[in-house]
C-alpha cells in the first residue's frame, strides 16, 4: 500500500508542477511514448529470460502488499513450540506441524522430528535461503536493468528529436515546440526510472531482507530447540533479531499478558 501512495503522490507532484508552470498537453508526445516504454520493454527482454521477467511481473504484486516486519509473533511461536518439545520430546512436535502456515518453519521441525543431525539441518535451511536471495537478486537485476535502461531510451529519443530538429533550421519558427518535443523523451525516461522501477526495486529488497531475517530467525530457533535450550535462553538469543526499542516493547507486552492472567 505504501508503495502505491508513494507512486501516486509522486505523479500528483509533477502533474502539479506541470499544470502551475505550462500546459499539461505540451508534455504528451505519442512517439516518445513509445520509445521510451517500448525500447525499455524491448532492452529489459533481450538482457533477461522469459522466466526472470515473469518472476519480477509476479513480485511486482507482492511489493503492493504490507510487509510484516514484527518478529515478536514469530519470536513467541517457537518459544511455544520450546515449551511443548521440553514438556512432551521431540516427537511431540510433529502433530504441532499441521497447523504451521509458514512452509520454511514446518521443514524445520519436520527435520528436527526426524532426528536429522543438527549440521545436517543447518545446510539444508542455509541452502534454502541462499536459494531464495539467488531467486530475489534476479529480480532485483530485471527492475534495476529497466531502471537503468527507460533515461537511456529517453535520452535517445531526445537526440532523436535533435537531428530532426537540426535538419530543419531554415524554419525558426519551429525550432522550439521541436526543442520542447526532444526534451520530453528524457522526461518520460527519468520519470519511468524514478517512479516505477527503482521504488519498486528497493521495496522488493527491503521485503527480500525481512523474510531472510525472519528465517534466520527460525534456523536459529529450531536449532537451539532441538539442542533442548531452555525456552527462557532461546528467547534472550531470539532477542537478539529485534532492535533495543523492539525487545522493550516485546517485554512490556509480556509483562502485561501475565499480568491480564
Amino acid at each position: 500500500m505504501n508503495t502505491i501512495i508513494g507512486i501516486a503522490l509522486g505523479l500528483v507532484c509533477v502533474l502539479a508542477s506541470i499544470m502551475t508552470s505550462g500546459e499539461l498537453g505540451s508534455f504528451i508526445d505519442g512517439a516518445s511514448i513509445f520509445i521510451v516504454v517500448g525500447g525499455t520493454i524491448c532492452a529489459g527482454l533481450a538482457s533477461f529470460s522469459f522466466d526472470a521477467v515473469k518472476q519480477t511481473i509476479a513480485a511486482i504484486s507482492i511489493a503492493l502488499k504490507k510487509e510484516n516486519s514484527d518478529y515478536n509473533e514469530d519470536i513467541e511461536y517457537i518459544i511455544k513450540i520450546a515449551n511443548i518439545a521440553r514438556k512432551d520430546g521431540l516427537l511431540a512436535l510433529e502433530e504441532l506441524t499441521e497447523e504451521m502456515k509458514d512452509p520454511f518453519l514446518k521443514k524445520a521441525i519436520m527435520l528436527v522430528v526426524d532426528g536429522s543431525d543438527p549440521e545436517l539441518i543447518q545446510s539444508i535451511l542455509e541452502t534454502e535461503i541462499d536459494a531464495t536471495k539467488a531467486r530475489h537478486s534476479t529480480v532485483w537485476n530485471v527492475l534495476d536493468g529497466m531502471a537503468g535502461y527507460a533515461p537511456a531510451f529517453g535520452m535517445i529519443g531526445t537526440l532523436i528529436g535533435l537531428i530532426n530538429m537540426l535538419k530543419n533550421l531554415s524554419d525558426m519558427s519551429s525550432l522550439g515546440p521541436n526543442m520542447s518535443v526532444a526534451l520530453v523523451t528524457t522526461f518520460y525516461g527519468s520519470a519511468m526510472a524514478n517512479l516505477v522501477f527503482n521504488p519498486f526495486s528497493k521495496r522488493l529488497k527491503t521485503i527480500g531482507s525481512i523474510e531472510y531475517t525472519r528465517k534466520e530467525l527460525v534456523l536459529e530457533g529450531v536449532l537451539a530447540i532441538q539442542n533442548g535450550e531452555n525456552p527462557r535462553v532461546i528467547k534472550e538469543k531470539l532477542n537478539s533479531f529485534l532492535s533495543k526499542k523492539a525487545v522493550e516493547i516485546n517485554e512490556k507486552k509480556s509483562d502485561e499478558n501475565k499480568g491480564g492472567e
